[in-house]
């Protein structure tokens, strides 16, 4: 909230006097936060006491009951959450707000998004619990106990063995991770020990501490999460808040080795870390085929660091809905991987679609080599695979594609972090990665057809960045690109 009225979501600002609470020409994830409340539990929060209490008075005066985006099940089940918190969190509670809230949890009762499932029907799950916890009476109980029971089952559904959230997007992953230590919190506070509701708390640790350990995995060195699928910075808390919040509730996991390979197999994602360097590796399926809404035509692409600063990036996220833009970043040419023939890896379309889609490989590991393959061109004529092999080797790193049958067309990209410029160097097919006035990196195209291009680089939703990318025309099929850089420079710090 920057006033009484207005607010900025998504890197978008608008005043509620002119907008109102469900203006069709704005788009439907911005009305969704507006409906979420999320600012009655943000930082400084108690010095905006009374623009949040005249808000929730105008919201109940202006969304009667079952009208519009207000009421719809994912919104109202955050806000039930984001009210209750408020409330155990001290701020004044009266009895139209205690009964707007019952009529809320009642109301959300019987329209769980059972036909979306995933991330909404856990989040349904989750504020019936909320719910169930802070009232009291039979009603109360019938709430916790479904939300339990969903809870319960959606974590065997959603959580792979490595910890993983299923659809692979490290953000709703962490989003997930931040449900999971919501409801070990309220447990905490809510249920006396002895209590028979206190049998989820066993589930909810052991899944937390899993979930940690994933997120550390897929995040850089610079603390942020990977952008791999639907995926953007400043939607989940910051990793360390999440951090922080574990700690808290005494949830500890392994970090991952300074110097290994970390195969997360379920997800079908890997760590290469070694010396200044942190290779992110997607051989993952695009998610659970019945759910594939957040998922990107990604497979095969990368990420890598050197030090705190990224080097090679996805292209992010910048907005949902429908619309050219969202297509483009959905699309393989706006990842670090190999488009053939120009067509997706996967058949991404409309805003939350997927139709053919690519089915890789089990991952292959031998030392610090790893390699990965996809049939997602298999129905191009000549059924041709892609199989990308990246080793990492003492301050370098070679990224190896094949494309077989190699008879189409096919373009490695290989996008630069904002602020990296690719300056050529004196030898032929060789490329500085300058970052200001130093340099950072050398890259070298061994194999295949090289030349700059310009894209753009999303890392949060509403902002777009100019980047430098570095294109490989595949030679017979074949693309080797060499990075390296001093072995002891820009070391991460312990």
């Amino acid at each position: 909230m920057l006033g009484p009225a207005r607010l900025r979501f998504l890197n978008e600002e608008h005043h509620l006097d002119e907008c109102g609470w469900d203006d069709p020409g704005i788009d439907r994830l911005w009305r969704y936060n507006l409906h979420y409340f999320d600012d009655l539990n943000a930082r400084e929060s108690a010095t905006r006491l009374q623009w949040h209490t005249a808000l929730v008075e105008r919201w109940l005066r202006e969304n009667p009951p079952g009208r519009g985006t207000a009421w719809e099940p994912y919104p109202t089940s955050l806000r039930i959450v984001n009210w209750i918190k408020w409330f155990l969190g001290g701020a004044p509670i009266n009895d139209r707000w205690l009964h707007s809230l019952a009529v809320q949890a009642r109301w959300l009762m019987r329209r769980l998004e059972w036909h979306l499932l995933g991330n909404h029907l856990f989040a349904n799950a989750k504020a019936l619990a909320f719910a169930g916890l802070f009232f009291e009476g039979g009603e109360a109980q019938t709430w916790f106990a479904e939300g339990q029971r969903i809870v319960e089952s959606e974590l065997r559904e959603q959580i792979l063995e490595d910890g993983g959230h299923f659809e692979r997007s490290p953000m709703y992953h962490a989003l997930a991770l931040e449900d999971v230590l919501d409801l070990m919190n309220l447990l905490a506070a809510r249920a006396p020990m002895g209590s028979p509701v206190r049998a989820l708390e066993a589930i909810l640790r052991e899944r937390a501490a899993a979930m940690l350990r994933w997120l550390r995995c897929m995040s850089h060195p610079d603390g942020g999460i990977a952008l791999f699928n639907d995926a953007a910075e400043g939607v989940a808390p910051a990793n360390v808040e999440l951090e922080a919040y574990a700690a808290r509730l005494g949830v500890s996991a392994p970090q991952p080795p300074r110097d290994g390979v970390t195969v997360l197999e379920p997800s079908g994602y890997v760590r290469i870390a070694r010396g200044a360097a942190v290779a992110l590796l997607d051989v993952a399926p695009l998610g659970p085929d019945y759910l594939l809404g957040h998922g990107h035509a990604d497979t095969l692409s990368f990420e890598l660091s050197i030090g705190a600063r990224r080097v090679v990036v996805n292209g992010g996220t910048s907005r949902y809905g429908v619309s050219e833009q969202r297509l483009r970043e959905r699309g393989t040419a706006w990842h670090s991987t190999v488009q053939v023939a120009g067509a997706d890896s996967s058949e991404v379309w409309s805003g939350f679609r997927v139709g053919r889609r690519a089915r890789p490989s089990p991952i292959r590991v031998d030392g610090w080599e790893v390699e990965g393959e996809h049939d997602g061109y298999a129905w191009l004529r000549g059924s041709p695979r892609h199989r990308r092999r990246w080793s990492m080797g003492d301050g370098e790193f070679t990224v190896e594609d094949v494309v077989a049958p190699g008879v189409h067309p096919a373009i490695a990209r290989l996008h630069l972090a904002p602020g990296l410029a690719l300056v050529p160097a004196e030898q032929a097919r060789r490329w500085r990665i300058r970052d200001g006035e130093r340099d950072l990196a050398q890259v070298q195209v061994e194999v295949g057809d090289a030349r700059e291009s310009a894209s753009q680089y999303a890392p949060r939703f509403g902002v777009l960045l100019p980047v430098q990318t570095l294109e490989v025309v595949l030679k017979a099929g074949r693309a080797r690109c060499r990075w390296w850089w001093a072995q002891d420079a820009h070391s991460v710090s312990d």
